[in-house]
């Protein structure tokens, strides 16, 4: 491996760390966030209230420097509410400023969507063009934003007032990252009686920023899968992975009171397939690997598929039982090389 990624290897396993310092007992959501950041992909959380998903966001936000934005999703919340927002000054005339997608223009870093789900269909729509072309139409001009990564969050408990996003807008990121509670009891006591975690902003403002430099990214990511190379064998493996997707009756998968013919309505896409694989590059370069392997592509494939697969209608009731299981199936009985 280069020295240039070494380097940049260095900082990236400094970086989780400090993540992990701030957020206990999370260490593989935290892996996944630190691939995604690298591979350049958006992020959705997923976890109940209180877990701590917005403290990671932030700590990676504050560890990544650049400009932040953050917006809150509301049953009220309309598109226009990301580009601008209308007030009167103090001599009672209407003026206009840009909202949080237009107020740091091209240096926007890190765009965090709180409770996405509580925000309107119309609101994901152009959440959806902002994540496909880092760019969206405003004032007869076209803004861009070379360099912004969004993260979204939902939680599992409330269903009210909220909308399920369209699949078009969940294959947009890259990961689908479930956050628990930490299974720990010691962790757990760490949690509840150590006041450093009491106090969520000193938290965060011990992350140290600008040990990655958010600018540089974009051309780090690209060299970083430049660098990555599969073999053949490697090729054919992904390729039965995205095949077990679609049928895995064909690889011997088989679920309790299923009939595997009429499970799946959807495979992953060829989208989701090249996140899978850039996903994995890196997860291999954090590893200080240059070539490809099986575990590489099995350390990322729940939280990049899991989301790509739809059940038939008949199943859809049974989806949080059965996805995780038809995965972890998948996971075991395609042969690696």
């Amino acid at each position: 491996m280069n020295n240039q990624l070494s380097d940049w290897r260095n900082l990236a396993l400094e970086f989780e760390q400090q993540i992990n310092q701030t957020l206990l007992g999370q260490r593989q959501a935290v892996r996944h966030c630190v691939i995604s950041v690298f591979a350049r992909g958006h992020v959705l959380l997923e976890g109940n209230v209180g877990v701590g998903k917005t403290t990671l966001l932030r700590a990676i936000a504050q560890g990544l420097g650049g400009n932040y934005q953050r917006i809150e999703g509301t049953i009220d919340l309309m598109p226009a509410d990301l580009i601008y927002y209308t007030y009167l000054d103090d001599k009672g005339k209407p003026q206009v400023d840009p909202g949080p997608l237009l107020k740091q223009g091209e240096n926007l870093a890190t765009f965090f969507f709180n409770e996405i789900n509580r925000a309107r269909p119309q609101v994901h729509s152009l959440l959806l063009r902002v994540m496909a072309e880092r760019s969206i139409s405003a004032f007869n001009q076209e803004y861009r934003f070379p360099h912004v990564q969004v993260f979204a969050d939902r939680n599992r408990i409330e269903r009210e007032e909220t909308f399920e996003l369209p699949a078009a807008a969940r294959d947009r990121f890259m990961m689908e990252i479930n956050i628990d509670m930490p299974a720990d009891e010691a962790l757990l006591k760490e949690l509840m009686f150590n006041p450093r975690f009491h106090d969520t902003d000193s938290l965060i403002s011990g992350v140290k920023t600008g040990t990655i430099a958010y600018y540089q990214l974009n051309e780090l990511a690209q060299l970083i899968q430049q660098t990555i190379q599969p073999t053949a064998a490697l090729k054919n493996y992904a390729l039965d992975l995205w095949t077990a997707t679609k049928n895995p009756k064909k690889y011997g998968i088989t679920l309790s009171d299923v009939e595997m013919e009429q499970l799946i309505m959807s495979g992953a896409s060829p989208r989701g397939m090249s996140f899978l694989i850039r996903a994995a590059k890196v997860n291999a370069w954090l590893e200080n690997r240059e070539t490809l392997l099986p575990e590489d592509l099995q350390a990322v494939f729940r939280v990049t598929m899991a989301h790509r697969i739809f059940l038939n209608p008949i199943y859809s009731y049974r989806q949080e039982q059965l996805l995780p299981e038809l995965i972890s199936g998948i996971v075991e009985s395609v042969a690696a090389p």
